[in-house]
């Protein structure tokens, strides 16, 4: 069952969503050449709590961090490590989540650590991009469809694989919830969009080809291509004004 959010509980999400974006660009501006991501997972951590809030991710079916931290090939819920240091020309991305007064405000960001390769800043780009392209759709008597499209479309555009084993989803007083956002799909299809709906849109963009693998951790996802991959995410609520983005980092961090 989809759940609709009321002013109250998007207001509180908002804050939510804020510290979470806010810890996810603290960490942003710690990134350098010899930083480990423990390192950065500690920045996290150490700021969601010192805002009353708690890591959504810590303890999550048995996650050991703060935060998914990614580099380079690996897309997604990378196991934040003492050992696993930052060389220039790495991309970084950190997934957030933070909960306070019931609810989760979950965001993510690929960062460059020094100077990175042409091909790897546009697909930083173009998929944070996309990231906005899929948010312009999530609009009053839309469809989920018109969001996986814009996203797919966006990103195959430039030649880039659109990861489909992992997709976006509800949010709320729960982490995950209904319904799901793939980003790649068909216009016009699928769940239509009503006011108060809060949405977590992250495209997981390859910079070739969309297969993945899973690490013998259980956790960790890497491209197939051994190619990098980059991660955005904000989480949205669906407003008859249009989408209001809930995890916008405060002013200085952006």
């Amino acid at each position: 069952m989809v759940s609709v959010k009321t002013a109250w509980e998007v207001e509180k999400m908002k804050a939510a969503g804020q510290i979470a974006a806010d810890a996810l660009h603290l960490a942003g501006k710690s990134i350098k050449p010899g930083v480990t991501t423990a390192e950065l997972d500690k920045i996290i951590g150490r700021y969601i709590t010192s805002k009353g809030a708690k890591p959504s991710f810590l303890g999550y079916n048995g996650f050991p961090g703060n935060a998914c931290i990614s580099l380079n090939s690996k897309v997604i819920h990378g196991i934040p490590s003492k050992s696993e240091r930052l060389r220039d020309g790495d991309i970084v991305s950190i997934d957030v989540g933070a909960y306070k007064d019931g609810f989760h405000g979950d965001t993510a960001y690929t960062f460059a650590c020094g100077r990175i390769s042409d091909a790897d800043r546009k697909l930083l780009d173009e998929t944070k991009a996309s990231l906005m392209v899929g948010i312009s759709k999530a609009i009053v008597g839309g469809r989920i469809g018109d969001i996986s499209a814009a996203i797919q479309e966006h990103c195959e555009s430039f030649g880039f694989g659109v990861v489909k084993d992992y997709v976006g989803h509800g949010v709320g007083s729960k982490l995950h919830e209904s319904p799901e956002i793939p980003n790649f799909g068909k216009a016009n299809r699928g769940l239509r969009l009503v006011s108060g709906m809060t949405l977590a849109i992250e495209p997981m963009i390859n910079l070739k080809g969309d297969g993945i693998r899973v690490l013998k951790d259980g956790w960790t996802v890497v491209t197939k291509s051994g190619s990098a991959s980059a991660h955005f995410e904000h989480t949205i609520c669906v407003t008859e004004d249009g989408p209001l983005i809930l995890t916008l980092p405060s002013d200085g961090l952006q």
